[in-house]
């Protein structure tokens, strides 16, 4: 924790004055406002650049406030908060009077979880109250790990920086609906489907399409300013190799497999093999090939378990809705 006690205390003023205060989680930094200011909320959108329609996540200091949010709190989401908060889950659950609907998308549900950060949980305990938080970026951009990351793409936009150092888990929450009569898996995130499955003693489904709108499942999210292509691991190489013979400037990331390979590209970068420190490092892997000048990403999948899972989903979204083989990409 390095954001000082004084810190902490201009923050809360802040978001009482109605200002925005970027701040760290243990997923990405989020861009915060108080979460019954219906103007507060609305700044977050024109910041971001922010689709109205896209709800918002309030987070509250501990499980104890859920009720005090919510129309009511059943035994699922009982269930899943004392187990997993603080930390990265998220519950949909039907909105409470206090959440206007400016946060909600004009929903009748409402996004809540408690962060696992002790910077979050002190500002929550300094402010009193909800804050509501998407990731601290561009709408549509990669989300931001560090402060340094909120400096460079918001600017003066933010109000105030709370600086808390890196975040550990990387990728944002997961989100689980638990209004209807079974829970499911809308986002997936730092908690992992297997960890919950366990928890709740049953398989989750994790739908196509969710029948709720949530946080980060635009068709194109996560997205750096170089192109994303997506292919099979063996032929990353070939690939990365093929679009930088028609005139791209790739960066290329390579599978832990290949982590020796030579590889003619404009740069690369060897992901690691533990799926903990790829979600941690996949934001910045993906700023560092846009800073130093790539104009398209070759990147396969991970296997989709555990916290792979919440890699290939934010690796499709940065890829956009048709991606293809950088072969077959137009030239810049």
């Amino acid at each position: 924790m390095t954001a000082r006690t004084s810190d902490i205390e201009e923050a809360a003023g802040v978001l009482r004055a109605g200002g925005l205060v970027a701040f760290p989680t243990e997923t990405v930094y989020g861009l915060g406002a108080n979460a019954e200011d219906p103007a507060a909320v609305a700044r977050i959108f024109q910041v971001k650049g922010r689709p109205p329609s896209h709800p918002l996540i309030v987070h509250i200091g501990g499980a104890v406030q859920l009720g005090d949010w919510v129309e009511d709190v059943p035994a699922t989401a009982r269930l899943l908060a004392e187990r997993f908060w603080p930390g990265p889950l998220t519950l949909v659950l039907r909105r409470g009077r206090r959440v206007p609907l400016e946060a909600t998308g004009g929903l009748e549900t409402v996004a809540v979880r408690v962060p696992d950060h002790p910077v979050a949980l002190a500002l929550l305990s300094a402010f009193g109250g909800g804050v509501t938080a998407p990731s601290a970026n561009r709408f549509g951009s990669v989300s931001p790990t560090t402060a340094d990351h909120v400096r460079a793409e918001l600017g003066d936009a933010v109000d105030f920086v709370l600086d808390g150092g890196p975040c550990e888990v990387g990728v944002e929450s997961t989100i689980v609906d638990v209004t209807g009569d079974a829970p499911s898996v809308l986002r997936p995130g730092g908690v992992t489907r297997e960890d919950l499955e366990a928890a709740l003693g049953h398989p989750l489904a994790i739908p196509t399409a969710g029948r709720v709108r949530v946080p980060g499942q635009h068709p194109s999210h996560y997205a750096p300013r170089a192109r994303v292509v997506l292919v099979e691991p063996e032929k990353v190489v070939a690939e990365a190799e093929l679009a930088q013979e028609l005139g791209h400037r790739v960066g290329v990331f390579l599978p832990p497999s290949f982590a020796d390979a030579p590889v003619k590209a404009h740069a690369a970068v060897t992901v690691p093999g533990s799926m903990a420190a790829y979600a941690r490092g996949l934001y910045g892997f993906l700023r560092e090939l846009d800073q130093q000048g790539c104009d398209l990403i070759v990147a396969s999948l991970p296997v989709e378990e555990g916290l792979g899972l919440a890699i290939a989903n934010r690796l499709r979204r940065a890829a956009g809705p048709r991606p293809c083989a950088p072969g077959n990409a137009p030239r810049q």
